[in-house]
């Protein structure tokens, strides 16, 4: 790659770090721009940028050797599912082991990024301004909470919070709470809160979720599933359907709504804990809320519990606040990329982490950052404009009819998208050996803007 080639990341959690890898890899000059003080992003807790979402309690829900970047296993001696501090120093591992810190900006938050000419702008937030050929997207989008919207009717007199601001269960002592949500950090606050909240901890919602304890048969679950990834998703789901009822049951088992789509379709929640508390009775399903009365919240089935504290686990939403909706349409969500790495508009935008994977995101996030970097170092030739929208469409199309209306743009399936980049790479290489254009930057002098 010519030197007077420069590409942007934006974020340095585990998808800016696998970019800036990717690209350094390639000979490009990088600048990764970090809004906190450390590499990691939102595994790094109390990190300078407030954003992150970790626990005391938080463990990876996908197992080491399903999570692991490929160019950095993780140490052999650690445990099956490595708990939230251990990934942080894993990738502050990661950036060490490969030179990165000393591309990254830290304390820089990204204002705008706008196209001018034959470059991007990046603008940080306090005003400087610099070019760039390229811009990788690599924000994140597990820091923005999504709460409840519409709001339930009524008001609740007690405290609220959502599950991206809880550390640690002390807030929990000797209170009446209720968790709202049926995904993973739910399942581990409700847990948390059992041992020291008043009573059992209420869990509430609307639709349920297949739960996956962390080991089947022995084996970490994942690992169990990926071995069923050669059979096409269908089979696949009817078998580990049938594992899942063998060595746990059913939800509803449990008290649980029944899940709201099969195995493989809806994202699993993972834990081993949760079951144990249900059983025990510390954690006490409910349904959905049908309203809050003060001190008091009333459930879809006519019940109402006393509650002091609410605990809104109701997901987060995409939010890429420094591209206008010019780039990213009113609904990131929605954003329809090519490969779920590039702009249909202007491939030099792209984006790593901009998915919703079945499995761990590190492998995913790799192999995304090296498919920029094979692009943008001209190694990888894009197919055209047109073939490049018939395959969101039809990507599209497949991704509804297996998860519907829930971010089906963002779906993808662990096994097969890691088994399709490979594909893509060589694809793109007998493009150009075909003559196809690769990428290229104009020949400009110096940077600044």
């Amino acid at each position: 790659m010519s030197p007077s080639r420069r590409v942007a990341v934006i974020g340095a959690g585990a998808a800016g770090l696998a970019a800036t890898k990717a690209l350094l890899d390639v000979g490009a000059e990088v600048v990764t721009h970090e809004q906190g003080d450390r590499p990691g992003g939102l595994w790094a807790r109390d990190n300078a940028s407030g954003l992150s979402p970790a626990y005391s309690s938080l463990h990876l829900n996908t197992s080491k050797g399903r999570t692991e970047f490929a160019d950095f296993p993780m140490p052999r001696n650690w445990p099956d599912y490595p708990s939230a501090d251990l990934v942080a120093a894993y990738l502050a591992g990661y950036s060490e082991e490969f030179g990165l810190a000393e591309h990254i900006r830290f304390g820089t938050a990204v204002a705008s990024v706008e196209r001018a000419e034959e470059s991007w702008v990046v603008t940080t937030g306090s005003g400087e301004t610099d070019r760039y050929d390229a811009v990788v997207v690599a924000n994140g989008h597990n820091w923005q909470p999504r709460w409840p919207e519409p709001a339930y009717p009524g008001t609740f007199d007690g405290s609220q919070t959502h599950a991206h601001d809880y550390r640690g269960p002390e807030i929990f002592r000797d209170r009446r709470v209720l968790v709202v949500g049926m995904g993973n950090s739910a399942m581990d606050i409700a847990v948390d809160a059992s041992y020291v909240a008043c009573g059992p901890v209420l869990l509430s919602a609307r639709h349920g979720v297949h739960i996956v304890p962390k080991y089947l048969f022995g084996r970490p679950s994942d690992a169990t599933g990926g071995a069923l990834a050669a059979l096409p998703w269908r089979l696949r789901q009817r078998v580990a359907e049938t594992m899942l009822r063998l060595a746990v049951g059913t939800p509803q088992r449990y008290g649980l709504p029944a899940p709201a789509g099969g195995l493989f379709q809806n994202h699993p929640t993972i834990s081993d804990t949760i079951l144990h508390r249900l059983t025990h009775g510390e954690v006490a399903a409910r349904p959905g809320i049908e309203r809050l009365d003060g001190d008091t919240v009333v459930f879809t089935d006519g019940r109402s519990e006393p509650v002091d504290m609410i605990v809104w686990a109701t997901g987060y939403r995409v939010h890429i606040p420094f591209l206008s909706p010019r780039w990213v349409g009113e609904d990131p969500e929605q954003l329809p990329l090519y490969r779920r790495v590039f702009h249909l508009e202007d491939p030099s935008l792209a984006f790593v982490g901009l998915m919703q994977s079945t499995g761990a995101a590190l492998p995913v996030v790799e192999a995304q950052a090296k498919l920029a970097a094979a692009c943008f170092s001209g190694g990888y030739a894009l197919p055209s404009p047109e073939e490049q929208r018939r395959t969101v469409d039809r990507t599209l199309r497949a991704a509804t009819a297996r998860w519907g209306d829930r971010r089906p743009h963002m779906r993808i399936d662990f096994d097969q998208y890691l088994a399709d980049i490979p594909r893509e790479m060589a694809a793109g290489r007998a493009r150009l050996r075909r003559g196809a254009r690769p990428f290229t930057a104009p020949a400009r002098e110096g940077s600044p803007a």
